[in-house]
């Protein structure tokens, strides 16, 4: 498959973070295409395996995370709009004048995120805040209520665009960018004769605190990982600490990541003519690589981020050939993986 059409599979379906339901069985599916097995777990990561066939083969865990930035209804104003949180970090400069879908009981219902109107703000401008928006469904008060509750999702309705070359736009490139990385990896490696297992791993709420795969890597307890998530994208006014896209994956190196499991990668990269760029971080991540390196006793765990512009916003940008990119290097590493003192420091 290539990966426009698997990225377009997977942006389809919702899964904001603890709500994860619908994109979950899209991810199976896919899973369930080239792994022997796919199960869930108690939180709701999706985790498939292929095998190699060999006994007591070395398991290398491949993870990205399936949630996304949404909405929740908090309560309903005495005009019938829905006052809201956000769940994630949404930007709130992006959200006013932004067409929702608010998930109740008894369907969809379309909304327009309104704010206070500039002319009417006291005072000198400021940036919108998400107390002062609520989404207008159309409604009075007692049909609001009616119809919604506190508590329902809220989601954008943004979707799956493709742009000029290898460009596409999507609303949670963050991270279906990331798990199309892994089913191309997936397909890839089935293909190639392994002397190890692969697990794939669609992690739930990264985005509230890395959660899904701390309890996934804790039960898998694999000889190795590879997280993919995305970095910033060079773009008007960002420059530092982002990459171009169009070059490549981005490899990370720094305390968070294991040397030799890194230096492995670039090798492989090298070995296979794959372009990579290569960021330093010093501390924390901000991706699962913080939590599944030290599940369980410890995983020796690598870094790959696909470069993305406007993260968190309602239209997210990125490169299909840097995925592409990311999942033959993913499916070369992992055809030259076999554990043991590979990965001794």
């Amino acid at each position: 498959m290539e990966i426009k059409e698997i990225l377009k599979r997977l942006d389809a379906p919702l899964g904001v973070s603890g709500r994860e339901d619908e994109i979950r069985a899209e991810i199976a599916a896919l899973f369930g295409e080239f792994c022997g097995s796919v199960r869930t777990d108690a939180l709701g990561s999706v985790i498939g395996a292929l095998r190699c066939g060999r006994e007591n083969a070395p398991v290398m865990m491949i993870e990205a995370h399936q949630d996304e930035l949404g909405l929740m209804v908090s309560g309903i104003t005495d005009e019938g709009s829905l006052r809201f949180l956000t769940v994630g970090g949404f930007d709130p400069k992006t959200l006013p004048g932004t067409e929702v879908t608010v998930h109740t009981e008894s369907g969809p219902l379309f909304g327009v995120i309104g704010a206070t109107p500039p002319h009417l703000v006291k005072g000198p401008p400021k940036g919108p805040r998400v107390d002062d928006m609520a989404v207008d469904v159309g409604f009075d008060k007692e049909k609001s209520e009616r119809l919604v509750r506190v508590g329902d999702i809220i989601t954008i309705n943004t979707g799956f665009t493709e742009l000029s070359g290898s460009a596409v736009a999507a609303r949670c490139i963050d991270d279906r960018g990331g798990l199309a990385v892994v089913v191309r990896a997936l397909e890839l490696a089935s293909r190639l004769k392994l002397e190890c297992d692969i697990v794939a791993v669609a992690a739930v709420q990264e985005e509230l605190g890395l959660r899904g795969a701390k309890t996934a890597a804790a039960g898998i307890r694999a000889d190795a990982a590879i997280v993919i998530d995305v970095c910033h994208g060079t773009s008007p006014n960002v420059g530092d600490n982002a990459f171009p896209l169009g070059k490549g994956v981005v490899v990370s190196v720094g305390p968070n990541l294991h040397p030799k499991l890194t230096r492995g990668i670039l090798d492989a990269a090298k070995e296979s003519g794959l372009d990579v760029q290569i960021d330093v971080d010093g501390g924390d991540t901000g991706t699962d690589a913080w939590e599944v390196q030290v599940a369980g006793t410890g995983i020796p765990t690598a870094l790959l981020s696909v470069p993305l512009r406007y993260m968190h916003a309602n239209y997210e940008v990125g490169d299909a050939n840097d995925m592409e990119t990311a999942a033959r290097l993913i499916a070369a590493y992992t055809l030259k993986f076999k554990g043991g003192d590979q990965l001794c420091c």
